[in-house]
């Protein structure tokens, strides 16, 4: 982060980074020498303390890129000159390509939240990247936006390393969670097909298609053993309420 002025978005980049997996936060020539320590930045980090405290402050860019072999310029703006452009998925699938090599080291690299970076911040990147917005209202908090180029980074590395992208169970099982076996919904069927007949919704003389269509629709949703369960509990609760009415089905079930 070239020059951050806010405190705030300083611990929102902590959080970002931490989220999607990364630590390595620098900034260059904070506005605040104790932006770290300033109750704005500690707040918005929320957990994020451990980036924020390992958090390295360097005078000008040029040093803070001296040991990257990929940096990206993050811009919302087109540039007449400087690096080929990339958009930001594309970037992250470079990245992931380049990171193959050895001693490899990516930067993203975002400016001041009022004006972003300039010429010469850009000429000592090796790419531009541009997050695709709204073109008649591009701008971007920098913390979001690097939240976005790290949520990119993140996807690129973890389809590569075949890393799991929806959270787990921890091997927890429920068994109710299992499918039902075809003899369960079968029954559940004809319980289903029972009760819609004591409420008078069906009408055996004259059930037309409803009666398969509906069967077809349960079926095709491979119900749970606790999802036929509670549609049984709710076909006695139908039946029961018909009968206490002192309804009679058509067929005088």
């Amino acid at each position: 982060m070239v020059q951050p002025s806010h405190p705030g978005n300083v611990g929102a980049a902590a959080r970002a980074i931490k989220t999607m997996g990364f630590h390595d936060l620098c900034l260059v020539a904070p506005r605040f020498p104790d932006v770290l320590t300033q109750p704005e930045a500690q707040s918005l980090a929320s957990g994020a303390t451990d980036v924020l405290t390992a958090v390295r402050i360097f005078p000008t860019l040029e040093e803070a890129l001296a040991s990257t072999t990929l940096a990206f310029a993050l811009t919302a703006r087109a540039r007449v000159l400087g690096p080929p452009p990339c958009d930001i998925r594309e970037a992250a699938d470079a990245s992931r390509e380049h990171l193959q090599g050895p001693g490899s080291r990516i930067a993203v690299v975002l400016g001041t939240e009022r004006s972003g970076l300039t010429n010469e911040d850009i000429a000592l990147c090796q790419r531009i990247c541009h997050i695709p917005a709204n073109p008649e209202y591009s701008s971007l908090n920098v913390a979001q936006a690097l939240q976005l180029a790290a949520w990119e980074l993140r996807y690129a590395l973890a389809q590569a390393a075949s890393m799991p992208l929806l959270p787990t169970t921890d091997g927890r099982f429920v068994e109710g969670n299992e499918p039902a076996s075809n003899e369960k919904v079968q029954a559940f069927l004809a319980h289903w097909e029972q009760a819609i007949t004591e409420v008078r919704f069906l009408d055996p003389a004259h059930p037309k298609k409803l009666v398969p269509r509906m069967r077809h629709m349960f079926s095709r949703n491979a119900m749970s053993n606790d999802e036929v369960d509670m549609m049984r509990g709710l076909c006695t609760a139908m039946i029961k309420a018909a009968r206490n009415a002192g309804g009679q089905t058509p067929n005088g079930v």
